[in-house]
């Protein structure tokens, strides 16, 4: 399973990112699809997580600016990240929780991005 995401960039504070996701591959079901990110010297945390039912989850640095959304399906998902601030500089990463093809059962897995840097300037 391969997951790619796009959209990070530089952006002045109080300005709007939208990233993007795509999980592809061997997959037989996903489970949710969700945003992480990483800044110099902290833990990855999470951002935002959608599942297969339609439940969201943010961290409450981000409720209420960030909205995490999909088309019809889970796979795509998107991150549409508005107010920016400084402290919103990261690597964000996607994360495809799903099972995945294998024999005689599927088995689950925890598939991740590269990663993608956003920086927001004050």
């Amino acid at each position: 399973v391969q997951v790619v995401e796009s959209g990070g960039g530089l952006v002045q504070a109080g300005g709007s990112l939208r990233l993007s996701c795509a999980a592809s591959g061997s997959i037989f079901r996903l489970v949710a699809m969700g945003w992480y990110r990483q800044a110099p010297g902290k833990q990855r945390e999470l951002v935002a997580q959608i599942n297969a039912g339609g439940g969201i989850n943010y961290a409450e640095s981000v409720r209420g600016r960030f909205t995490i959304h999909r088309d019809y399906t889970l796979n795509p998902v998107y991150l549409q990240m508005n107010s920016l601030k400084p402290e919103d500089t990261a690597v964000y990463y996607c994360n495809a929780r799903a099972y995945y093809n294998d024999s005689p059962v599927p088995r689950p897995g925890d598939f991740w991005g590269q990663g993608t840097q956003v920086t927001v300037s004050s």
